[in-house]
């Protein structure tokens, strides 16, 4: 269900084009108007009719109207968006984008059953149309809302930087594309290509539930990527490298554009000498920090509570059980200052917290939205996100990670007389039913005698999220954190998240290989 009409021009602009090399467009940001700097800048508490030009009371009487007819609760998510990107490919700009979007989608929930809207005319009329929409989930009538408003605050700025990376033009950033297809280069002759891209975003978002809470927040996302191809003998190998976070340019100055254009060009150097993989069920030892993209997928997944309170997960009903070894705690946690997944509160008006999942191997928790909060008589969690205003919510990740563990990393590749120790993976896919999954590793090493060799090419990690989990036998003490490169993927929509992991030793995985 969808009430578009006619956009209002003051929420969205496309302003004059103007050149920037290689021939690409970019668009003039309005940022550049006074009074829009003030705006995306972080204060500790923010009106939602300062950010969108409508009246709390007003907004409060929207959400209420989402339950006119008896719906067990509604809510009005809010929101304005601005990104920005540029792709250099090869040396040469090949796109520069700027874009503006803004729009609101309300909800009503009846039991378990849900009604959803978006307009993108965020005015009183409008909301009013849509709430009459979404209230048709029931057929009943209710008395008018009395509950007075509550502000929800964050308890601190989990962001960084005074103002928005966007605020910068496009021409004073290409430098920073420069320096690393630059360093790439120079790190190799066997280097035959560099991309590299910049995106960035600033999004505004206010949340108002039908029970007069309300939530503001500004979220700004930075990420550097760079990708290199390297030839040698007429044979191919590519390296990707990324970072970023819950900031702006500043995360360029602490990690520089030439130490991420560095990593992408090792790996793909490494790889042209790299031999097949070898196949069948392997010792397989994770490398800290982006082999956590592993367990978010073989488990986080499973994890979140939609698929256990329709009971299509394998963790439907398990609460209390042992699911993995000992050695095991996960935790999803949206508190973590300047990581991708971090949030101040979700897209339900619910603050951010830390959940315990996985404690010593006993499953403890599922990761809740509204939704399922109630249905297991829990308070929000802090999970419910969601990919734009065109989007519902649904309980999904915000950082996910696997806690310390009492070996010593270098012990662990030690006791390791044969297998393969996976560094960097380019994601994968599970299927929640049963917990099976399948990861294709970027950048892995075999493992002899205790000591790294040869790099591998073309593994493949075929397991179950359960049994991968309770065949973990050793687990490092250098708990990693990933920078901020990942997305995840969920019912059509996307959102950031990070991951996490200690060096962590798996006794029996299958891996593809072509040996």
């Amino acid at each position: 269900m969808q009430n578009q009409g006619p956009m209002d021009p003051t929420r969205r602009r496309f302003l004059k084009t103007g050149a920037v090399g290689g021939g690409a467009a970019i668009l003039a940001p309005r940022l550049t108007l006074a009074g829009e700097k003030e705006r995306l800048e972080m204060t500790p508490r923010d009106s939602v009719e300062d950010l969108f030009g409508i009246a709390p009371e007003d907004l409060q009487r929207v959400a209420a109207r989402t339950c006119a007819r008896g719906a067990d609760f509604g809510d009005v998510y809010l929101e304005d968006s601005i990104s920005t990107s540029i792709v250099m490919e090869d040396g040469k700009v090949r796109d520069a984008v700027y874009a503006e979007d803004s729009g609101a989608g309300l909800r009503a929930v009846k039991g378990e059953a849900v009604a959803f809207g978006y307009t993108q005319r965020i005015v009183p009329e409008s909301l009013r149309e849509v709430a009459d929409q979404v209230s048709a989930i029931s057929e009943g009538t209710a008395p008018p809302a009395a509950n007075s408003l509550t502000a929800l605050e964050r308890r601190v700025n989990l962001y960084s930087g005074d103002a928005p990376s966007v605020l910068v033009p496009a021409k004073d950033k290409l430098s920073l594309l420069e320096r690393a297809d630059k360093a790439a280069r120079a790190y190799s002759p066997r280097v035959s290509r560099v991309d590299v891209n910049l995106a960035e975003e600033i999004r505004i978002i206010g949340v108002m539930t039908s029970d007069g809470r309300f939530f503001t927040d500004r979220q700004p996302m930075l990420r550097f990527n760079v990708t290199v191809v390297a030839e040698k003998d007429g044979a191919r190998q590519s390296g990707y490298s990324a970072g970023g976070g819950r900031m702006g340019l500043e995360y360029l100055s602490d990690i520089s554009p030439e130490d991420i254009a560095k990593d992408a060009a090792r790996i793909a150097v490494e790889m042209l000498d790299a031999r097949p993989a070898p196949s069948g069920e392997q010792v397989v030892v994770l490398a800290p920090g982006d082999s956590g993209i592993l367990l978010h997928e073989a488990v986080g997944h499973g994890l979140e509570a939609d698929f256990n309170r329709k009971g299509t997960s394998r963790y439907s009903g398990r609460i209390g059980e042992m699911v993995a070894s000992k050695l095991c705690t996960v935790v999803d946690d949206g508190t973590l200052p300047k990581l991708r997944g971090s949030i101040h509160g979700d897209d339900e008006g619910a603050l951010s917290r830390r959940n315990v999942l996985i404690q010593d191997g006993k499953l403890v928790d599922y990761m809740h939205d509204r939704i399922s909060a109630r249905h297991y008589g829990h308070e929000p969690r802090g999970n419910g996100r969601r990919q734009s205003y065109r989007h519902p919510p649904l309980p999904r990740m915000t950082n996910t990670y696997m806690l310390g563990g009492p070996h010593d990393p270098e012990e662990i590749i030690k006791a390791t007389s044969k297998g393969i120790y996976c560094k960097t993976f380019s994601g994968g896919q599970v299927k929640i039913s049963n917990g099976d999954f399948v990861f294709q590793v970027v950048e892995s090493y075999l493992i002899e005698g205790g000591k790294l060799t040869a790099p591998l090419k073309d593994v493949i990690i075929i397991g179950n999220g359960p049994d991968a989990l309770s065949k973990v036998s050793m687990v490092g003490k250098d708990f990693t954190l990933s920078d901020g490169r990942w997305t995840c993927g969920k019912s059509g929509q996307r959102v950031p998240v990070g991951v996490g992991i200690p060096t962590t030793r798996i006794d029996g995985i299958t891996v593809g290989g072509t040996e």
